[in-house]
């Protein structure tokens, strides 16, 4: 049996590695299932609810089968669809379907100004998911804090896409799902057909990261395309379906208390989340929102508690650091009022955000610098390594103060638990006036273990940092009693190219002969975190409901 090759030997593991998709991309060229063109290829469109749980009341199609270039009208129930020949003559017919149709409304959507309240008050089941004790270790000075997160969408630059293709009684789907399998296995059992009659095809789509409205449009083409065989359907959706029906990131809650003991250390540690499993990916057509709609219709799986280590609403809950004396509890809500799924990161993000902003309060109530606060916690050698080299990459220095308007921030977390380590120190500034808050600079330290690709590596680390300033400083899903409110740029706001920050500097600790751990989804957490430090530090104000918007800082400004 030969022995492992030595890592100092190799050629290619360890190097960086171009991207061969991003020329296409940059240039408009063809790269994403959007781009897609078939032979004899038709059009699609769905006219979706208002809200949901409406119902079709009177629907009069004549006019709309005799417009120009239409080749069907569908309905199934409350699915409405419109086939054309070409893409803008099936956006008029839609616009004329969506005219004629007359809906009974239904929903019933809480407060969404009291998300602490409206969560915390829906039925939960609860897990204790630590558990530790030390009697001999007691707390004097004591904090608490409340830390909300809205619903928060995908956000996709394309809206969602497919194309189907049904031909001798097998149906064939380009898609951008993540779950080739488990939509496979969905659209199956909504068409009736055996899985091995169905085949989906991965294509990447315009901004997917978790479970947007791919796996949704990939069902609506099927549905279409089994009506019209032989001829491919390409189905897209529209701006404000993507916004208005994708499953959002759920809203949460998290509740924390701690005390310190006299030498300044965390003596009692307790920390409580209230969300939702953080994964609906298609387990079964009722999943999907066509299989929804059908004159037959499915119904929607009970959601279920993701497990430990990885987690879902409870992702990154229970602390790396070493406290005496730690509970912590995850209430999961089985049924919330908005449609929700995956969403990047799931509850890590939420998480990380409450558990290191409130590191940072601690590390004030104990008149400690954050990074020296942290590092006192601390007892895994990687992870004090990651935040050193964050720290000294950003010139961290305790009791520094920070140029006018601006303030410096900190945050660390293990992505899962058991996946890569990421340290992130922030620069941000912030405009008293308008309390507009911008990320100037960011450095990040992380280790994934063995370095496959370093530009990998780097690639994902600058997005998390900059995917989640923009989720942390402007994004929410709005709604009123009925209607999701929230269905384009104007009102659900995403960071625009003027907010970028100026420099982002990532420092990778590579480890060869560890195994691989994975830097996918590590630093959206900090960057949150880190972020809102940073914004405390400038404002002297502590904000604890995201987003951290203009208008909520200020008001703290003001206050």
């Amino acid at each position: 049996m030969s022995s492992l090759k030595d890592p100092a030997s190799f050629k290619v593991m360890g190097q960086p590695v171009p991207r061969v998709d991003i020329p296409a991309k940059v240039t408009g060229g063809a790269a994403y299932v959007q781009d897609m063109r078939l032979l004899g290829m038709v059009h699609a469109r769905v006219v979706r609810p208002p809200s949901y749980g409406a119902q079709l009341t009177e629907c009069d199609t004549s006019a709309i089968e005799k417009m120009p270039g239409v080749v069907r009208v569908m309905r199934d129930g409350n699915f409405l669809a419109v086939v054309a020949e070409k893409e803008f003559a099936a956006i008029k017919a839609m616009q004329a379907l969506a005219a004629v149709a007359k809906w009974q409304e239904r929903a019933k959507l809480p407060n969404q100004n009291d998300m602490a309240s409206a969560l915390t008050a829906l039925p939960s089941q609860d897990f204790t998911i630590l558990q530790r004790s030390n009697p001999s270790v007691s707390g004097t000075k004591a904090l608490e804090a409340t830390y909300t997160r809205p619903y928060q969408s995908h956000g996709s630059i394309g809206p969602s896409c497919a194309v189907a293709h049904f031909v001798d009684g097998t149906m064939t789907v380009w898609t951008h799902t993540q779950g080739v399998y488990p939509d496979r296995q969905a659209i199956a059992e909504m068409l009736g057909l055996p899985p091995e009659s169905v085949r989906l095809i991965h294509t990447e789509g315009s901004g997917c990261y978790g479970h947007n409205g791919a796996d949704d449009a990939a069902a609506d083409a099927a549905l279409i395309a089994r009506a019209l065989p032989g001829r491919p359907v390409r189905l897209q959706w529209m701006r404000e379906q993507e916004h208005g029906w994708e499953p959002y990131g759920p809203a949460m809650v998290t509740k924390l208390s701690a005390s310190l003991d006299a030498s300044g250390r965390i003596a009692d540690w307790n920390f409580a989340v209230w969300s939702n499993t953080h994964s609906m990916r298609p387990g079964g057509a009722g999943a999907l929102l066509a299989a929804q709609h059908m004159a037959r219709a499915f119904a929607v799986p009970a959601p279920k508690p993701l497990p430990l280590p990885e987690g879902g609403g409870d992702r990154n809950a229970i602390p790396l650091y070493n406290f005496p004396n730690a509970h912590v509890v995850h209430h999961f809500i089985p049924a919330m009022p908005l449609r929700i799924s995956a969403m990047r990161a799931l509850g890590a993000y939420h998480n990380v955000f409450s558990l290191e902003s409130f590191m940072d309060e601690l590390a004030g109530l104990a008149a400690t610098d954050p990074v020296e606060f942290r590092l006192k916690h601390l007892d895994d050698p990687r992870g004090r390594a990651v935040i050193e080299k964050a720290a000294e990459g950003f010139g961290w220095k305790p009791g520094q103060t920070a140029p006018p308007n601006r303030g410096y921030g900190f945050a660390f977390a293990r992505y899962k638990n058991l996946a890569a380590y990421c340290a992130i120190a922030s620069e941000v500034e912030v405009d008293r006036e308008t309390g507009r808050a911008r990320l100037v600079r960011a450095v990040a330290a992380v280790d994934a273990g063995q370095v496959v690709n370093p530009d990998g590596i780097t690639n994902q680390i600058e997005g998390a940092i900059v995917q989640s300033s923009s989720w942390t400083l402007y994004e929410s899903v709005s709604f009123d009693e009925a209607r999701i409110t929230s269905i384009d740029w104007q009102t659900y706001p995403i960071l625009r190219f003027s907010a970028v920050p100026d420099r982002i500097d990532v420092h990778i600790i590579n480890r060869p002969g560890q195994p691989f751990l994975g830097a996918g989804e590590t630093g959206q957490g900090p960057a949150a975190a880190s972020l809102a430090n940073a914004i405390a530090h400038a404002t002297g104000k502590r904000l604890r409901d995201l987003p951290l918007s203009r208008k909520r800082i200020k008001e703290a400004i003001d206050a």
